[in-house]
C-alpha cells in the first residue's frame, strides 16, 4: 500500500473513532501532501508526489515539531510541547524504522566505497547516496557530521 493509501485509511479511521488529536494531525499530513502536488504541478507535471517526497514531507514536519517542542519547552509552554510530541507520534508511524547510530555508521562506509569518495570534496557525493537509499531513516543534519568527520580521516 503507498504512502498516500496509508494516511487516507488512518484519516478514514480516526474519523470513525472520534479521535481529533489523532485526526488533527493526519490532516496536517494530507495538507503537507496536497501542498506538494500543488507546487508540483505548478512546475508542470500532472502527477503527483511520490512515496519518496511524502517521506521527505514527513521528516521535515517531525524535524519541525522538535524545534517546537524545544522552544515551547524553553518557553515554559508544556502543554503545547505535549501536543507537538503527540503529533510526532503520529507523523512517526508512516515513517521507516530509524537507524541506530551503528547502522548509521554502516551506511555511511557502504555509500563512502560505493561512491569512491576519498576526501571532504566528495561529501555532497556521499550524502546524496545516502539520501536516495536512507530518506525518512535517518536524520540528515546529524549525519552531515558523521560523513564529514569520516571522509576527514
Amino acid at each position: 500500500m503507498d504512502m498516500r493509501t496509508r494516511v487516507s485509511e488512518a484519516l478514514k479511521s480516526a474519523m470513525k473513532a472520534k479521535d481529533q488529536r489523532r485526526l488533527s494531525a493526519l490532516r496536517l499530513i494530507n495538507a503537507a501532501i496536497k501542498d506538494r502536488d500543488i507546487a508540483k504541478r505548478g512546475d508542470g507535471s500532472d502527477e503527483g508526489v511520490g512515496d519518496d517526497d511524502i517521506l521527505m514531507i514527513l521528516g521535515k514536519m517531525v524535524k519541525q515539531r522538535q524545534d517546537s517542542v524545544h522552544a515551547y519547552e524553553e518557553g515554559g509552554r508544556l502543554e503545547l510541547a505535549e501536543r507537538e510530541r503527540e503529533e510526532i507520534e503520529v507523523i512517526e508511524e508512516f515513517l521507516p524504522k530509524q537507524l541506530d547510530d551503528e547502522e548509521i555508521a554502516a551506511a555511511i562506509d557502504k555509500a563512502v566505497k560505493s561512491t569512491g569518495a576519498d576526501s571532504i570534496r566528495d561529501m555532497g557525493k556521499v550524502m546524496g547516496a545516502l539520501k536516495s537509499k536512507y530518506t525518512g531513516q535517518m536524520d540528515f543534519g546529524r549525519v552531515g557530521p558523521m560523513v564529514k568527520e569520516r571522509l576527514a580521516t
